[in-house]
């Protein structure tokens, strides 16, 4: 039988939407992923006590917008891995190392503030950045999964107050660390060069701990690309560019050019991963973009202050890295708080320098919720799909 040119597009059209027609329905046909516990790994973006419990609480006025007090976050309030918790109908994860209070029947979160993909030679006190680095929370994480088991066994409240065995294969495992190491570079005197020539050794690390924790049975990803770190008061402040090298947003262009050069081989191993793991959902989400977005139209978006910081002290965005948020001197005898916050929080996408505000945290997940600025595109209660 031969067909004309018209009766061969109709044919194609009527095949694409047959397609398209049998995706959504296959989309519609599931159902909304119930996920019994969330495993976190991170950085200071996600850490809800880890660096406290170790170092000492985050202090006043952390907190204060949602909590009302210190609560081991470093904003006013929740962060983005609190509002993916209630998303999905669990409670605020305990952090691995608090352990006055702790309940991990839900999950537990391994990150810790000041974290880096990659292993540092040097200690918080030197350089700012933390010693449990990720391949450190894998070892706890390894250490909880054999340990919780064990004391569940002793029943009553032990049970109760630990996670299920079937948790630790039917849970979703999120990330969102890599900012520090791009950062630790930049601190260390490096070139963006030379930042750039150890980023695929960082992402080959961050690599092995993801099929580590597949090997354990862990099958549902959550990976969080790194934001734009050139908008960043801490940064900007403390590495000196070129007044041709600022955008027409305020931010430093070499740095936030590293970032998605970190972010295009991130992206790229989440895809190496995809085909060595075949039993696992990976969703690749690109909180770059709504970052850098929040940042750049940030008053469209009822966000008056985009670059200052809420809580600090001083300098052109309301930022001194020694007296920074909670930061008290000494006059006349007197302690006086000089690193205040603001007090319209929610009208500032910057809280202490280095972290956002809980409005800000809002407004992005918010718009990583639904999937659209995901790979694949999947909502967050769906991500227990493989696409």
């Amino acid at each position: 039988m031969a067909f004309g040119l018209s009766s061969i597009f109709v044919i194609t059209i009527f095949a694409i939407s047959f397609t398209n027609l049998a995706s959504v329905s296959l989309v519609l046909a599931r159902k909304p992923c119930r996920f019994p516990a969330i495993f976190n790994f991170g950085d200071s973006n996600s850490d809800t006590g880890g660096l406290s419990a170790a170092f000492g609480q985050a202090p006043p006025p952390n907190g204060f917008s949602y909590f009302g007090a210190p609560a081991g976050r470093y904003t006013d309030g929740r962060l983005l891995i609190d509002f993916i918790a209630e998303s999905l109908g669990l409670p605020y994860l305990s952090a691995f190392l608090d352990s006055v209070g702790t309940n991990f029947s839900h999950g537990a979160n391994f990150a810790t503030a000041g974290s880096t993909i990659r292993p540092q030679n040097t200690t918080l006190q030197q350089s700012g950045f933390s010693p449990i680095s990720l391949n450190v929370q894998f070892y706890e994480f390894n250490d909880f999964h054999a340990r919780t088991q064990v004391v569940r066994k002793r029943g009553g409240v032990f049970e109760i107050l630990m996670p299920k065995k079937e948790h630790f294969s039917n849970a979703l495992y999120t990330f969102d660390i890599g900012q520090n190491d791009l950062t630790a570079g930049y601190f260390s005197n490096m070139s963006t060069d030379d930042v750039k020539a150890y980023v695929p050794d960082v992402l080959n690390q961050f690599q092995t701990i993801i099929q580590y924790i597949y090997n354990q049975g862990g099958r549902y990803f959550w990976i969080h690309n790194t934001g734009p770190v050139g908008c960043l008061p801490y940064v900007m402040e403390r590495i000196p560019v070129l007044a041709g090298q600022i955008d027409d947003y305020g931010c430093a262009s070499p740095f936030n050019e590293v970032a998605q050069f970190f972010n295009r081989g991130l992206k790229k191993i989440v895809e190496q991963l995809r085909k060595n793991l075949p039993h696992a959902a990976i969703t690749y989400v690109d909180v770059y973009s709504v970052k850098y977005s929040l940042i750049s139209q940030g008053r469209k978006h009822g966000f008056k202050h985009p670059l200052r910081t809420c809580c600090g002290h001083g300098g052109k965005y309301n930022y001194n890295k020694n007296l920074g948020c909670g930061a008290k001197v000494n006059k006349h005898g007197k302690e006086v708080l000089v690193g205040a916050p603001c007090k319209d929080p929610w009208t500032y996408v910057n809280w202490d320098g280095v972290h956002f505000t809980e409005a800000a945290n809002k407004y992005i997940f918010e718009r990583i919720v639904d999937g659209s600025l995901s790979d694949p595109p999947t909502p967050l209660n769906m991500a227990c799909y493989r696409n």
